[in-house]
């Protein structure tokens, strides 16, 4: 920090500064458990700059651990003058019953700060650095700088106080980490009239880089419990990530497919290091049924920004650990000893492809049903808080969603085919079992039949699997998935749509723990979710009527625009506790009906997909409007997780809602996206889009190059009124391009202009 005091007034001020922070030196957890016994293991110096606390031990009573971290506080004048004394011990700066409020230090002008090379043991421990008394005339300005460091228990804290400590230090790293900050997010920016706007979808931009950083538990604000990054955050923000940096997530996209088990199920929780994986949060052993779907759309962007077909084919490991058959197992075989790898009957680590990994979650969710034929919910899906329905509860949406997702597969098997020349794909031979057609097709329609098979497949891999690879044909795989695509779109479409009394129409999302139908009219009011919808609509599922009877019910009874948008669900009028723990939350707050924007971002997202443009817009527009209102909704620029019944936003950081903001205006909005390595152009921007200079563009980074796309709209036409006419690259006509909705510019007319050189392509929209 630099802290600058100025002199405002006419007369000379004197005063004497101290800065003091507290150096806890310990885990949260101490503040309520043991906090005086780990006070003990506190080992606290002071040097020329500060005070540095060396705890000897990481307190735990599992096993204790050698400590091998140091915190510092340190300080210097502006022109690096260090402190002339120090306080490093909590309870003598604050005196006896005192507090940080009203530090006995401060308020007894005649007590004395000791010096460097003090040696104390076994108390708190405060950064507090008093500086030499200052005479300040009138327009005068002192500058101090406060040094807060974690770092090696050997670090030299002396030297990087020398190396900050300076003002013009300070300045020079602060102009470096402005730039870095900068240049990452200058990657992705907007022009679209609307300068408040685009400013403010540079917070938008900064939110996943940041959750990636931070994760989303352990910060107060989230009030998030302590298992850190979970699965599902790792998808997300790649989503996020790959409109700004491409090029540098295939290592990370390939690491994440290890937490994959070869049940299809995952590990739920991340590591200290790439591709690392814990088992579970809390040491709580449980199951997400949505959490397969996920890697597919994150992995299929990463292929249509560049084309890279082989990624498919690479190899990785499988995550093991003593949960088997989808948790509802243990391996009693299976010890820490053998790793958390899985292997094969020799002893060897199994290896299979990624395209492997993403048929393996996929079809083993088509098996895994409940009493409806819909997937089981298990112990929660994307909604957290649906964590009370293991036994019967299923989810429809995420049914929906594993449906389209054999549609996305069968279009990647066919690009192997007619790109890549792929006949076969090797698959380990156990999973030749899920392929049921290849040796007479299943009953779909029998729950029976689909269970059996999964757990047939679960016992011929619940400790290792044979290693042996078998080579089936591209063609078979893709018939297959078609056929489970197929007949799941229409039994959802068949069993799970309803018509409620008041002639309103959409889809059931849910089956609770007793086997009923959670959605429609009850006797405590009309029961709707927005999940049940997105999904539904994002992947073909619902008909494009269907889509409109959708829209039509979620106006009626979601929306709030009070409250910022589009609810999660409506009010069930009862806690409901046979579907979740979200139903004993006050309504309005949270996964009980709540704006919960991450959903409703993906709502638009759907709309935009399904060609409901006005109404996708509609829900962005809506979102931005209370999120720009700081009066209603008190938060930081950007997008919080949730708005309360009050419209403020809550768990800032936490959400996944600005990648999927993002996306939605990138690929759809805007229409900048990529057809497995091509670049094109599908522009869905509406009246509103343009400003006065009838002119909207946006920057991002395409084939490893500086894309600005210029969207001209002379005439001022609103979506469904205009096609793409004239379109220019870096000035020069494009002249095979006929007019129509979309442009296709292949990406060797990229790659081939020279390096570093921005692209711009102007695109003239003109009336149909």
């Amino acid at each position: 920090m630099k802290v600058k005091i100025s002199n405002t007034g006419d007369q000379e001020l004197a005063f004497t500064p101290t800065a003091a922070i507290p150096l806890y030196g310990r885990s949260a957890d101490h503040l309520r458990d043991h906090r005086h016994v780990t006070s003990l293991l506190q080992r606290i110096s002071t040097n020329q700059y500060g005070v540095v606390v060396s705890p000897t031990l990481s307190f735990d009573e599992r096993s204790h651990r050698e400590n091998r971290v140091a915190y510092a506080v340190l300080g210097a004048e502006g022109d690096g003058q260090s402190p002339v004394g120090f306080c490093p011990v909590l309870e003598e700066f604050i005196g006896a019953g005192g507090s940080l409020d009203w530090p006995e230090k401060i308020v007894d002008r005649a007590a004395s700060f000791g010096g460097p090379n003090q040696q104390m043991a076994g108390y708190e421990a405060i950064g507090a650095l008093r500086f030499a008394p200052v005479q300040l005339k009138p327009d005068e300005t002192k500058t101090f700088l406060i040094i807060m460091a974690i770092g090696a228990a050997d670090t030299d804290f002396t030297a990087l106080a020398q190396k900050y400590g300076t003002e013009d230090a300070f300045d020079r790293f602060w102009q470096e980490n402005s730039h870095w900050w900068q240049e990452k997010l200058n990657k992705l920016s907007f022009r679209s009239g609307d300068g408040e706007f685009d400013s403010w979808l540079k917070w938008v931009t900064l939110q996943p880089v940041l959750r990636r950083i931070y994760g989303c538990s352990f910060l107060p604000y989230h009030d998030y419990g302590r298992g850190g990054r979970g699965w599902r955050d790792l998808w997300q923000d790649c989503l996020a990530l790959l409109l700004i940096e491409a090029a540098d997530v295939r290592r990370l996209l390939w690491n994440n497919f290890a937490g994959v088990r070869i049940d299809g199920s995952n590990a739920t929780i991340i590591g200290n290091e790439p591709g690392e994986f814990i088992a579970d949060r809390n040491n709580i052993s449980r199951i997400w049924s949505d959490h397969g779907a996920w890697p597919l759309i994150t992995t299929k962007l990463y292929l249509d920004l560049t084309g890279d077909l082989a990624f498919l084919l690479e190899e990785q490991t499988y995550f093991k650990d003593h949960h088997t058959h989808r948790a509802q197992a243990l391996d009693q075989v299976w010890s820490v000893a053998d790793g958390f790898v899985q292997q094969d009957r020799n002893g060897q680590i199994y290896h299979g492809t990624i395209l492997e990994h993403l048929l393996l979650q996929n079809v083993t969710a088509f098996f895994n049903v409940g009493d409806h034929n819909n997937l089981r919910l298990e112990d929660a899906d994307w909604n957290d808080a649906l964590d009370q329905a293991a036994e019967k509860g299923e989810t429809v949406a995420f049914t929906a969603f594993y449906a389209g997702n054999l549609r996305e597969l069968t279009g990647l098997l066919q690009a192997l085919r007619d790109r890549e020349g792929c006949t076969t794909i090797e698959l380990a031979a156990e999973m030749l079992i899920l392929f049921d057609s290849l040796h007479g097709k299943l009953d779909y329609d029998s729950v029976v039949a689909k269970r059996t098979l999964l757990n047939r497949y679960f016992d011929a891999c619940q400790h290792t699997i044979g290693g042996k690879k078998v080579k089936v044909k591209i063609d078979d795989l893709i018939a297959d998935l078609t056929a489970k695509a197929d007949w799941l779109m229409e039994h959802l479409r068949k069993q799970e749509w309803l018509e409620n009394a008041k002639g309103f129409a959409w889809f059931n999302g849910y089956y609770d723990n007793d086997g009923k139908r959670v959605e429609g009219d009850h006797p405590t009011g009309v029961r709707m979710t927005l999940t049940g919808q997105v999904f539904t609509v994002m992947s073909g599922v619902a008909t494009t009527s269907q889509v409109q009877e959708i829209i039509q019910a979620a106006d009626q009874y979601l929306l709030d625009p009070k409250a910022g948008g589009y609810r999660l669900n409506t009010d069930f009028g009862e806690h409901e506790l046979e579907l979740g723990r979200g139903f004993a939350y006050a309504y309005g707050h949270k996964e009980n009906g709540s704006v919960f924007n991450h959903m409703a971002i993906m709502y638009a997202y759907a709309l935009y997909k399904r060609g409901f443009v006005h109404q996708g817009h509609f829900v962005l527009a809506t979102l931005y409007r209370h999120c720009r209102d700081f009066a209603q909704c008190r938060i930081y620029p950007g997008i919080p997780e949730y708005m309360d019944n009050q419209g403020r936003g809550l768990y800032h950081y936490l959400t996944g809602s600005a990648s999927w903001y993002l996306l939605t205006l990138v690929t759809e909005a805007f229409g900048v996206k990529g057809i497995l390595g091509d670049l094109c152009l599908v522009p869905k921007l509406t009246k509103a889009d343009f400003p006065a200079a009838n002119t909207s563009s946006i920057t991002t980074v395409f084939a490893g190059r500086k894309l600005t796309v210029t969207y001209e709209n002379p005439k001022l036409l609103d979506y469904g009124t205009y096609q793409i006419g004239v379109v220019k690259l870096n000035g020069l006509l494009l002249k095979d391009q006929a007019p129509g909705e979309q442009v296709l510019i292949k990406r060797e007319l990229i790659t081939q202009l020279p390096p570093g050189q921005e692209i711009k392509i102007t695109v003239v929209l003109d009336r149909r």
